[in-house]
């Protein structure tokens, strides 16, 4: 399974790539995007399985990358690793269909919790 990454951080998705191998993920193909508009271009040539989305990013933020994927009708595996994480945000991440928000600083056992519920 493809795995896309989207981050305006280098250092940030560098880290979520060594987190997913420590979780038990690293046999998965690792793409990466900088920000929500890479990130559906990438989700409409890629095709991922998941995308791991930040949500604060230049251009295109992960609430309008998630909301533009379902308005086009791809509902690819959608999750946010994120520093925000307040109830108004969660709310608003799962009505827009994420499936999880993990909140940074995150763990390897955070991400297997979350992702074992997605990724084969």
């Amino acid at each position: 399974m493809k795995i896309l990454i989207v981050d305006d951080s280098k250092a940030m998705r560098m880290i979520v790539k060594r987190t997913l191998r420590q979780a038990g993920f690293g046999d998965h193909e690792i793409i990466e995007a900088e920000d929500g508009q890479q990130g559906l271009e990438q989700v409409q040539s890629e095709s991922p399985g998941l995308v791991l989305s930040d949500w604060n990013m230049p251009n295109m933020n992960g609430i309008e990358f998630l909301r533009a994927l379902r308005a086009a009708g791809i509902d690819t595996n959608f999750g946010f690793v994120t520093s925000e994480s307040s109830g108004e945000m969660r709310a608003e991440a799962s009505s827009a269909g994420a499936m999880f928000l993990i909140t940074k600083p995150f763990t390897a056992d955070s991400f297997k919790s979350e992702l074992s519920k997605v990724v084969d």
